[in-house]
């Protein structure tokens, strides 16, 4: 028997969003589900291979992967936002690098990643002076500061957990973390709080270090996720994720 069927538009009637995952998150998934789910709005991953061990040569390597990562994401219908999720990888590799090979696949895709998002978030709220807080070994963790200080925005305070392994980073609690948020972000000379890595647990700290500090604090995973819906014109406000998802634009 031969049924009939009716079709519609398909799912993110609203937005279509892509993310492409490090081979060795385990967080950001978690963190974006809730989010993203809402009528209208769907959310696909794609996975690309990265390495366990996070240095400046292993972070680069993904760069020849981008294009085929990003290909693996639905084509059907033209993606709004790509968000490619590394801090570390993006700074390393160079946003503009990869941006081109994300749009090698969706050449009408917006593209961005949480070195571009974090900037933009700073910026959103005017601040210079930012205390980091980094999982990374130093050269890496060097790298991330340069970018801020490209853009014009001054490491005021850094601290870091010193880790390498992906693995030890997604499991570093969400109390270590709002501890050394907050051990940073007490210093007068600090406007704001960068909290680096898509694999560090932050969206259950967020509000609470901004209460203890009463000063912007803004982690990877916030930061990308509020630009990849603002890129793709999702109103943030009214999630419980700080003052970046509800400040006035």
């Amino acid at each position: 028997m031969r049924l009939d069927f009716d079709c519609d538009t398909g799912l993110g009637k609203k937005a279509a969003l892509g993310l492409i995952v490090l081979q060795a998150d385990e967080t950001i998934e978690k963190e974006f589900r809730p989010l993203f789910d809402q009528d209208g709005v769907v959310l696909y991953h794609s996975r690309i291979a990265s390495d366990p061990e996070v240095t400046e040569e292993t972070l680069m390597r993904m760069k020849e992967n981008l294009t085929g990562a990003a290909a693996l994401l639905p084509g059907h219908r033209p993606l709004d936002v790509i968000g490619y999720a590394c801090t570390s990888a993006s700074t390393v590799i160079g946003s503009g690098a990869v941006e081109a090979a994300i749009r090698k696949a969706h050449p009408g895709a917006s593209v961005t990643n949480p070195a571009v998002a974090v900037v933009a978030a700073l910026k959103a709220f005017g601040v210079e002076r930012i205390g980091v807080v980094s999982p990374y070994i130093a050269n890496v963790t060097e790298a991330v500061c340069g970018l801020l200080r490209r853009e014009g925005l001054e490491p005021a305070k850094i601290g870091s957990f010193g880790q390498s392994e992906e693995a030890v980073v997604a499991r570093i609690e969400a109390r270590s973390v709002q501890d050394a948020i907050c051990a940073i972000g007490d210093d007068p000379k600090v406007d704001a709080v960068f909290a680096s890595c898509t694999n560090l647990r932050t969206f259950p700290v967020i509000e609470a270090c901004e209460r203890a500090l009463n000063k912007p604090v803004i982690s990877s995973n916030v930061a990308l996720a509020w630009h990849m819906m603002t890129l793709a014109g999702i109103d943030t406000r009214g999630k419980a994720l700080g003052r970046l998802f509800n400040r006035e634009t």
